[in-house]
């Protein structure tokens, strides 16, 4: 019997409200978003796309509704191509607005709260915000939500262009609390993609320090901190958790688990097919 792999998750936390958008890879040709309200405690599950999502490419609006993500869907007959960037109501994927990209090289795009937005993805956002390139650098979505590249992360070499031959190191001070996160990449980034959980080909390590100490959270492959200074993580099993730290105990507020979902295309429902 063939072993099951587990999913690979990676989250995106809005910045300005208690919500997550989940990307969960697996089976291997399957996607699926969701989106988790940590307000009320809950998981919505979303769309489902028999293709690729690249999560490190894409981004969460700042108030927690809208996804702008970049796909490829081989065998896609729609106008924008197989590989595509567009902006949907989070957890779906109807594309509210889209256009093709050169290929799976493209950076993805990141929402801007001050509404400019590139030439290159069309016509302004009928909302309050814009769109730019994503920059070619590891950890660009951590960057934007307050972790920093750590004193002793090895420097980038001006010739790597796409930011790929090191191991960046990152970290995040806990909110309200003494701790700090911290996360380095392993490997070639770029290169790692598959059973290994590499989301995007990025391989990553969580620690966590405290009181001088660093401890590794060997079973995580994503986590941040939430605003109440819990940390929210992704399992390697496939769970996601709200981990509330206690001295040196850290307990599971809340969790819900995704490692046995299987794939089940809906339509989006109304409200996700307008503006």
């Amino acid at each position: 019997m063939q072993k099951q792999v587990p999913p690979r998750i990676y989250c995106i936390p809005a910045t300005e409200a208690p919500v997550v958008a989940v990307f969960r890879r697996g089976p291997s040709n399957w996607a699926h978003v969701g989106r988790w309200d940590l307000a009320a405690g809950r998981y919505e599950p979303g769309a489902w796309l028999g293709g690729r999502l690249f999560p490190r490419r894409s981004d969460l609006s700042p108030d927690g509704q809208y996804l702008c993500y970049f796909a490829h869907k081989p065998g896609a007959t729609w106008e924008q191509g197989e590989a595509y960037v567009a902006v949907s109501k989070l957890p779906w994927l109807t594309a509210l607005h889209s256009f093709p990209t050169c290929g799976t090289w493209t950076r993805g795009y990141c929402f801007t709260e001050d509404g400019e937005t590139d030439d290159s993805q069309g016509a302004a956002l009928p909302i309050p915000y814009g769109l730019r390139s994503i920059p070619a650098i590891q950890f660009a979505n951590e960057r934007r939500r307050g972790w920093m590249e750590a004193s002793d992360s090895p420097v980038r070499d001006p010739s790597d262009m796409w930011d790929e031959r090191r191991n960046v190191r990152l970290r995040k001070p806990q909110p309200n609390g003494a701790r700090i996160l911290c996360v380095e990449s392993l490997g070639w980034a770029g290169g790692e993609f598959g059973v290994e959980q590499a989301v995007d080909g990025l391989r990553v390590r969580y620690s966590l320090e405290a009181n001088g100490e660093l401890k590794l959270l060997d079973d995580l492959q994503w986590a941040d901190w939430s605003r109440e200074g819990h940390v929210l993580v992704a399992t390697r099993a496939g769970q996601l958790q709200v981990r509330r730290l206690d001295g040196g105990r850290s307990d599971i507020v809340s969790e819900v688990d995704l490692s046995s979902l299987e794939p089940n295309p809906i339509a989006a429902p109304s409200w996700a097919q307008r503006w």
